[in-house]
């Protein structure tokens, strides 16, 4: 159909972000990280309604995730890109709790080697009427973090993914997935 111009003439949204991570020292070098994360987009103008842009995409590495359109990518390990995500031009609400452990093998100056395991559980929205920070698709793994000052961080994860995604024609879950970390973090 038609686009209607007239409602993105201008474009008014506001977008709240809360990200919060804690470290824990729980026995010499064994380090836990648990992590919390919240998003939501909404609009000033309701009759407007929300714009089509700067919207949440959750599920997956990011890695070749290009866009203009401003959009937010939520790794979430143990499944696919944007499998999360219930429509296709993504959504308005996520949040997404995280917990790892990590434990280095080597701290060396010319490469820091570190092993990891992972739970992460995470959901996105629609709307904010069927938000629930409960409704969640979880997941476990393990992982090799390799810290190289000339090539930054690299590492692998392989992650399973517990649920279903969402909207999907089977119910079967996830399963394993294997992720690849080029100069980010989870």
């Amino acid at each position: 159909g038609k686009i209607d111009q007239e409602k993105f003439k201008f474009l008014e949204y506001y977008k709240i972000k809360f990200e919060g991570t804690w470290y824990t020292q729980l026995y010499e070098k064994l380090i836990l990280q648990t992590k919390t994360e919240f998003g939501f987009l909404g609009a000033y103008n309701n009759d407007r309604g929300l714009v089509p842009f700067e919207r949440f995409f959750v599920g997956g590495d990011g890695l070749g995730a290009f866009s203009l359109d401003g959009r937010d990518i939520i790794r979430m390990r143990g499944y696919d890109n944007s499998a999360l995500t219930n429509s296709a031009d993504g959504d308005t609400v996520y949040n997404k709790f995280s917990m790892e452990l990590r434990y280095p093998i080597s701290l060396e100056q010319a490469a820091s080697i570190y092993v990891l395991s992972f739970a992460e559980a995470a959901g996105s929205y629609d709307r904010f009427r069927s938000y629930n920070p409960f409704d969640v698709q979880r997941s476990a793994g393990v992982g090799l973090r390799i810290f190289m000052p000339a090539f930054g961080l690299l590492g692998v994860d392989f992650g399973y993914g517990f649920d279903s995604v969402p909207n999907a024609v089977s119910n079967d879950p996830s399963g394993w997935n294997v992720h690849f970390i080029i100069g980010q973090q989870f």
